[in-house]
């Protein structure tokens, strides 16, 4: 009975709780079940769909009761980190209070600039206090690697936090030459940022009852991999009653199980059967096959964390709160600043709104104003992305990852902006370059370069044809001739494809840099990324290909549906979507059932732990 207990309450770092595991579903089920109790759930009405409008009292004791359930969560999670997690939530209730006292007079009217400057102070304090702790957990092996390369010294990272627990335990049970990264630290810690800076601006006024704002902050769902929730899109629903429609509950369910499918049965066996253990040793694989893993990597990357939102929506949806939706089918993206309005959205909006713009957005540069805005446009959003990058993990392959991201946004805006003589004059020219480069140094990633650059010179001779077409006919760009609406589709798949390529190349160094020991990530990271160049830069065998493509058949079917079913057009997705929520209860159940069986067929024997956890 001690050793049952003891697997229930008590941290596994080897068996985190995972949103993929029986634990966890056992878990939601107790959960639900008193959330069902405290909102009266057996209270409804005869003919209706919602349920009686609970007490002021019932919903505090809701969300008192979901954020003890949250704190669990989180510390069947991440062990005694949860201390990190309190603090926090601590910490920025106070401060936020000081700000608003401050900075807002009673009547929503700002304050004097000596009030102001003291609201300034207070916000330095909580990002200081926020970042600081951001920096030590998640960056300090990189900076002190940073240092030692520089100044050629030999310092170690010292772990702070676990030299005063032994302290107070007396005992040498943690250990102090290593730090660990506090799972979700790098969410939890943009979101009460978010909402210190809200408060200063005043976009919200602070949280009154410090249960309140823990429970925004630790919401389960969301806690560990985002979606990143601004505090006025979640916190006016503490307050609101709790409404659960048969329709909205369809769609809670729909989510969860299409979060599971793209999980377990795409990501987790794309992960596994191939991309694994090609990243793990590209040099015992050939060109082709490092080259389809790259691919399918993009495929899994998005079916594991869009999984994991999917899967958060349906349950934050079954207790009545709404969160934002995360992903929009981001592979259809034409071009890189498309494609980082489509993934991880909440991100990217917390990047605009609380850093692109406070670095001058398309107005100044580092400070000073400027009058040519699309200079400064393209300088902060390039320092946006390679700060991006760095977010998502402690090393220079992340750092590139975020470069070549903002170069690609940049050299997209100058393209869109540019004539179409000089368009296709410009890509010739640098098509001739670099063929002449890769006859002269067959290098492995002159020769991927190259192919490249042939492809996309390829496309922008259709669309110079088009325009010239045009031109010569004296036709609008509106003009519905069938040659125009034919090379109109066709550019549009052409952009989609090269979106994708670019995407997928920069994921080279996102997928390398992951899964690392800090303290030896960079160099790995480094090797794993100049092997797969080369490999696939090299000289291939093409006679394999029709072997791997046998022998990996589930694979490549599996890869091939996931990307016809990610291309589907919008419509159809809803109106599956909604059917699904309006069919009849025991069918629901029924394909749930059918669904969940099926979905575990696909298990392995070690649950993969979401990808987004490391971050």
């Amino acid at each position: 009975m001690t050793s049952f207990l003891q697997h229930i309450f008590a941290f596994n770092s080897e068996s985190p709780l995972l949103f993929t595991q029986f634990y966890f579903w056992a878990f939601f089920a107790m959960v639900y079940a008193v959330f069902a109790i405290i909102m009266e759930a057996s209270a409804w009405r005869k003919g209706s769909d919602t349920l009686s409008n609970p007490s002021r009292n019932r919903l505090h004791l809701r969300n008192i009761f979901l954020m003890a359930v949250s704190w669990f969560f989180y510390y069947k999670t991440s062990g005694i980190f949860l201390l990190i997690l309190l603090f926090i939530t601590l910490t920025d209730w106070l401060i936020a209070k000081r700000i608003h006292a401050n900075r807002w007079q009673a009547d929503g009217e700002a304050t004097d600039k000596k009030g102001t400057r003291k609201a300034q102070l207070w916000l330095a304090l909580s990002i200081i206090i926020d970042l600081g702790l951001l920096c030590y957990f998640k960056y300090a092996y990189f900076f002190t690697n940073v240092v030692n390369n520089l100044l050629g010294t030999e310092l170690a990272v010292f772990d702070l936090f676990a030299y005063i627990g032994n302290g107070f335990s007396q005992s040498g049970r943690f250990m102090v030459d290593s730090i660990i990264l506090p799972v979700g630290i790098s969410f939890y810690i943009f979101q009460v940022i978010s909402y210190t800076i809200d408060v200063y601006r005043g976009h919200v006024k602070p949280v009154k009852n410090l249960l309140d704002f823990g429970f925004y902050v630790s919401f389960f769902p969301q806690l560990v991999a985002g979606p990143i929730v601004r505090a006025n899109e979640f916190i006016p629903q503490l307050y609101r009653p709790f409404r659960l429609s048969k329709r909205l509950a369809g769609l809670a369910v729909f989510w969860i199980l299409n979060g599971l499918i793209k999980k377990i049965i795409l990501s987790d066996y794309l992960a596994i059967n191939l991309i694994d253990r090609v990243f793990d040793n590209p040099l015992l694989f050939t060109g082709f096959e490092n080259l389809f893993a790259l691919f399918a990597y993009s495929l899994q990357v998005y079916a594991d964390f869009s999984g994991y939102t999917d899967i958060a929506i349906g349950i934050a949806l079954l207790m009545g709160f709404y969160l934002p939706q995360n992903f929009d089918s981001p592979y259809k993206s034409q071009n890189p600043q498309e494609f980082w309005r489509r993934w991880h959205m909440s991100l990217s909006r917390w990047l605009k709104s609380y850093l692109y713009i406070p670095l001058g957005g398309n107005r100044k540069i580092l400070g000073r104003e400027v009058k040519d805005k699309v200079r400064a446009g393209n300088f902060n959003s390039f320092i946006t992305m390679l700060l991006g990058g760095l977010w998502h993990g402690a090393s220079w392959n992340f750092v590139i990852w975020g470069a070549l991201n903002g170069a690609g946004m940049i050299v997209y805006k100058i393209w869109n902006k540019t004539n179409w003589h000089i368009k296709f004059s410009g890509i010739t020219l640098i098509f001739i370059g670099v063929l002449v480069a890769q006859k002269a140094f067959q290098l492995p990633a002159l020769n991927l370069f190259y192919v490249w650059i042939l492809a996309i010179w390829i496309g922008a001779a259709i669309q110079y044809l088009r325009w010239c077409y045009k031109a010569l006919t004296k036709k609008s760009e509106n003009a519905s001739s069938i040659f125009d609406k034919f090379s109109a589709k066709i550019g549009t798949c052409w952009a989609i494809l090269q979106t994708f390529v670019f995407i997928t190349f920069t994921r080279l160094f996102f997928r390398s840099g992951s899964n690392l020991d800090p303290a030896t990530a960079n160099q790995e990271a480094w090797e794993t990324a100049k092997n797969m160049v080369n490999q696939i830069g090299g000289a291939w065998n093409s006679s394999i290909i029709p072997n791997f493509l046998w022998e990996y058949r589930y694979v490549v079917i599996l890869f091939t549906l996931g990307m016809i079913i990610h291309w589907l057009p919008v419509r159809l997705k809803r109106w599956y979507r909604v059917h699904f929520a309006l069919l009849p209860l025991w069918v629901i159940i029924f394909i749930t059932a059918v669904a969940i069986i099926g979905v575990y067929q696909f298990v392995t024997a070690d649950m993969q732990a979401f990808i987004y956890f490391q971050f």
